[in-house]
């Protein structure tokens, strides 16, 4: 099993950028799907953004589509989220999950329940 340190979060100003990392331990890294969810004070975590164990697809939640760029270096055992054009309404606590390889329904990866492995989250405070 791996195991996820997120990094890279911090205050920036609306329209500004910020690249989280997600740091995996654990040499099989290769057989997860990677997620990124983010939680806001008093509010459900959310899904933000998915990436298959090989990077070549990704799916992203509508209010981050063309905004954030979600992708993986395998031999750097690492997923990186790039948000671009931050809103104040992205402020939460940003969380990197993995799923271990298995047959999903598409909408299984969109829910939090779906992934066994969480790292400890990395706040983004954006100020308008």
């Amino acid at each position: 099993q791996v195991q996820l340190v997120e990094s890279g979060g911090g205050l920036v100003q609306a329209g500004g950028s910020l690249r989280l990392s997600c740091a995996a331990s654990g040499r099989t890294f290769t057989r997860y799907i990677v997620a990124w969810f983010r939680q806001a004070t008093g509010k459900e975590r959310e899904f933000v953004a998915r990436i298959s164990m090989s990077g070549g697809s990704t799916f992203y939640a509508d209010s981050v589509k063309g905004r954030f760029t979600i992708s993986r270096d395998n031999a750097k055992n690492s997923v990186y989220l790039q948000m671009n054009s931050l809103k104040p309404e992205d402020t939460a606590v940003y969380y990197c999950a993995a799923a271990e390889a298995s047959t999903y329904a598409l909408y299984a990866l969109e829910r939090a329940a779906t992934y066994a492995t969480w790292g400890q989250g990395t706040q983004v405070t954006v100020s308008p």
